[in-house]
């Protein structure tokens, strides 16, 4: 290809290009800089877990009706709560009277951990879990608390969990989306903010997370034209790829490029290596029965949750699969009927989970994926009046468990108060709980950081304590 260029354009290229090359070079020699943004890279020190897969209950589950059990609660059934704070709910209008779980608790598991009637089969991986019964969040509103839950702000434009994860750790496949997000059927819609809780924010968007339709084609394009053969393709991303480097090599540093012509390359390997991984009918059938696929409660996200695991298999670095879609009785947020809402919603997830709890541990996966289960924030003891009650939003405390990757199972960290109003014993932060899912992913989360606009960054902003007691 011909170009008649001025002797300024030569030096500027040539200096420009072949400065950055360099640069890049003795950068990588120092290990502070990689070409490939998400190759495979080292933790900061050694540990088990590889990948994570946090099954986001969104909406806000009540942790005094699932996993912290208040004998206090059922003692207090009926009573007023003394000096209560209407702002801390969300609908102050509708507060009653402290109400106890409608349903029953019983101690599972040799360690004997009192679990909700909701969940029979998960109750059985009791001893697998790490239960943290007094984390608290900064909003009792869902967006920001959804924020807040993945981002570590409750604010939006910030890196979630998944991106900062693969931001320090790379990915393992390199035919697959490093981080992968799947939600609940449309017709009850996305968790509230989108996809801003799967974005980057400031980092590089190679790092954001890939979402998966849960109807029709999972990812868009996924198959190359009908008129198109391999080889034909792969001379058309050749000539593409030649044409986005020259480009590059005159606008060195230009991150959100560099990320644009790698999502490129990926796509086509997807196109060779995604449907494979996400064809669920080459599993034999007693493995779908595991998860609950046939069964039309919970065949959705059976789906989702046998899909993560052979995305794990094929080293997927973060996957995250939401229970539960934009409001009310669309997921967890039970304002009305608390009974038939986590009724349904427990029936939705408590076969997928267990199955995939079963299933990653006879495959020896489950030492070296760290799984994460917990909502945007907890509900209140108090009923909200409707015609069935229900319970309002608490973000003074809220129980998530942790299970696999180098966790300690069968242990409880954390107390709420005596009727699970808030937090009351080895408080929890959200960015403790960052910091520790980034500390059994072999990362100091003190030490992961990004320069943006003259700041360092980091997903625990300026906080954050590992909770070592539940680590193994």
């Amino acid at each position: 290809m011909n170009e008649n260029i001025s002797r300024r354009q030569l030096l500027h290229r040539a200096g420009a290009g072949f400065g950055a090359v360099a640069l890049s070079g003795l950068l990588a020699e120092e290990g502070l800089a990689i070409s490939d943004p998400l190759a495979a890279r080292k933790p900061h020190f050694d540990t088990k877990a590889k990948s994570v897969i946090w099954l986001f209950i969104n909406g806000g589950p009540s942790h005094v009706d699932t996993w912290d059990y208040k004998p206090g609660l059922v003692k207090a059934d009926g009573k007023e709560l003394e000096g209560f704070d209407k702002q801390t709910g969300f609908f102050k209008n509708a507060v009653g009277p402290l109400m106890k779980p409608p349903f029953e608790f019983t101690p599972r598991g040799q360690s004997g951990k009192m679990i909700s009637s909701i969940f029979p089969a998960l109750g059985e991986h009791a001893d697998k879990m790490a239960f943290i019964h007094s984390g608290h969040t900064e909003s009792n509103n869902h967006s920001p608390a959804l924020f807040m839950m993945n981002c570590g702000l409750p604010r939006m434009g910030y890196p979630c969990v998944g991106s900062w994860v693969t931001y320090g750790l790379g990915s393992v496949s390199r035919n697959l989306p490093a981080f992968v997000v799947m939600s609940d059927p449309l017709d009850r819609g996305l968790p509230k903010g989108h996809a801003a809780n799967w974005g980057a924010g400031f980092l590089p968007s190679v790092y954001q997370g890939t979402w998966l339709k849960p109807k029709g084609d999972p990812i868009e394009n996924l198959n190359r034209p009908k008129h198109m053969n391999d080889d034909q393709q792969q001379r058309q991303l050749g000539l593409l790829a030649k044409l986005n480097r020259r480009h590059l090599q005159t606008r060195p540093g230009e991150a959100e490029l560099e990320a644009r012509i790698k999502s490129f390359e990926l796509a086509y390997r997807m196109q060779n290596s995604a449907p494979e991984a996400l064809d669920i009918s080459r599993e034999p059938e007693h493995i779908q029965k595991l998860y609950g696929i046939g069964d039309k409660r919970c065949d959705h996200f059976a789906r989702q949750c046998l899909t993560a695991r052979r995305m794990v298999e094929r080293g997927v670095r973060y996957i995250q699969i939401y229970s539960g879609g934009m409001e009310n009785q669309r997921s967890w947020d039970g304002h009305r009927d608390i009974h038939g809402n986590h009724s349904q919603f427990a029936g939705e997830t408590d076969v997928p989970i267990a199955g995939l709890l079963t299933d990653l541990e006879q495959r020896g996966l489950l030492d070296d994926t760290l799984i994460v289960w917990g909502g945007e924030f907890g509900r209140l003891p108090l009923t909200q009046k409707a015609a069935k009650p229900g319970r309002d939003h608490n973000p003074h405390c809220f129980t998530a468990w942790l299970a696999g990757g180098g966790v300690k199972g069968g242990v409880t960290y954390g107390e709420s108060d005596e009727i699970g109003h808030k937090a009351a014993v080895d408080k929890v932060h959200v960015n403790d709980l960052h910091a520790t899912i980034l500390h059994l992913l072999g990362m100091d989360h003190e030490k992961l950081t990004y320069v943006y606009n003259g700041r360092r960054f980091r997903l625990t902003d300026v906080a954050g304590e590992v909770i070592k007691p539940i680590v193994a």
